[in-house]
């Protein structure tokens, strides 16, 4: 059956916009995953931080970042903007959806990053310092190396990583192994939690205060990821594209249950009990580990891929503890290292599309360009206005200080 191009164009626009709702929705995601794994007395801060970068993401992406990632660097979009019947002033290929949906597509992607940042940094962070590393970020570091991925620009000048055999389909390293390497680079410089790590160097746990609201946000985050990664297809208007869509939404869903099954297993093995925080975070490390390919694995193979990522994250999260990299939700693990190992799976399926030494090249320039510019920002607001709270504000919790609210007032105590 054959379309016309103006149905094809509705169909795709409609799909686009509602893959970025999808990825949008993410956002609820991370703010209630975050907010069930810190303490209550830090929970309201962390609602402020996610809605705020949400909404700073999205002016700075408009500002700058959009142009920077598809357009050269230059500000066409925030200056001519897109206009009710698709034009704008961005050069573009002829495209099968509306340029405006591209932008809220691509919008929803760099909020996601930067809410990986968010959990990494939780309870000791000032809320100011977040949000200004936030705009820098969102319009410039991120757009950066988009731009030499997603937006085929040359690295420097100097080489093409598409032309290297890097491929990544919808932001294992792009998105989620970025998001990781500046919130790695802030936890750095920021220093553990007060009370995490014993005098002799072992770690102590300190348990989140919700975690039905925990595993909620887990579910929101699988239910997104339909978005994320079927939207990356582009399309849903041709039998072809249809089908595409279908298998990413299958194999995105069997790497997540993959994910949780094989760390809630290794869980039990290594610490004897059915540790909820490890399986949540299993099924988001398999959602990661499919998400550079999930149009060409199997079935089979997308689960086993998502139960990798889910036994990576359980032996990342330990020997994160070990060397004393205090992360409060596991984002650095989880969005980090499983995201390399993503990228590295990718020519298992789609030798076609990708080299081990194109990946290799790609994940290395994405984490020293994000890591490094990250740890100077980081580095610049620390000397500037500084980036902890005081031990007082720790031990007080952030929500008073930072925010002047109690997220569960009756049942902590209320300060006059």
């Amino acid at each position: 059956m054959e379309i016309t191009f103006e149905l094809g164009y509705a169909l795709d626009t409609f799909y686009f916009l509602i893959c970025g709702a999808l990825v949008m929705w993410m956002a609820a995601g991370f703010t209630m995953l975050e907010a069930g794994l810190v303490r209550a007395k830090n929970t309201t801060e962390i609602l402020t931080k996610n809605v705020a970068l949400y909404s700073i993401a999205c002016i700075m992406y408009m500002v700058c970042g959009y142009s920077i990632m598809y357009g050269g660097g230059d500000f066409t979009l925030f200056l001519s903007g897109i206009t009710g019947d698709g034009a704008t002033g961005v050069a573009e290929d002829p495209a099968t959806y509306a340029p405006a949906a591209d932008f809220f597509f691509q919008v929803v992607f760099v909020a996601t990053a930067m809410s990986i940042v968010s959990g990494a940094v939780a309870e000791r962070m000032k809320l100011w310092a977040f949000l200004a590393f936030t705009v820098v970020l969102t319009g410039f570091i991120y757009p950066m190396e988009g731009a030499w991925t997603w937006g085929g620009e040359a690295v420097f000048g100097m080489y093409t990583l598409g032309d290297l055999g890097f491929s990544d389909f919808a932001g294992s390293g792009i998105v989620h192994m970025a998001g990781a390497a500046a919130a790695l680079a802030g936890v750095i410089l920021l220093g553990a939690r007060k009370g995490k790590y014993t005098a002799d160097g072992k770690a102590h746990a300190i348990p989140g205060a919700n975690l039905p609201l925990a595993t909620l946000g887990t579910f929101i985050l699988w239910m997104g990821w339909f978005g994320f990664n079927g939207g990356s297809v582009l399309a849903t208007a041709t039998v072809e594209s249809a089908n595409s869509v279908a298998v990413v939404f299958m194999n995105t869903n069997a790497a997540a249950a993959g994910g949780l099954v094989a760390a809630l297993i290794l869980a039990r093995i290594l610490f004897k009990k059915a540790d909820l925080t490890m399986a949540l975070n299993g099924a988001l490390a398999g959602l990661v580990a499919i998400t550079a390919e999930p149009s060409t694995p199997t079935p089979l193979q997308a689960t086993l891929f998502g139960a990798l990522g889910g036994i990576l994250v359980v032996f990342s999260i330990i020997a994160l503890d070990k060397v004393k990299i205090d992360d409060p939700v596991g984002a650095i693990s989880v969005h980090g290292v499983v995201g390399l190992l993503g990228l590295l799976l990718v020519p298992v399926t789609n030798p076609d599309a990708a080299t081990f030494g194109g990946q290799l090249i790609g994940a290395a320039t994405i984490f020293v360009w994000v890591f490094v510019t990250s740890f100077i920002v980081w580095a610049i607001i620390k000397a500037v206005i500084g980036i902890r709270v005081t031990e007082e504000e720790e031990f007080e919790g952030v929500d008073m200080s930072e925010c002047g609210l109690e997220a569960y007032p009756d049942f902590t105590t209320s300060r006059s």
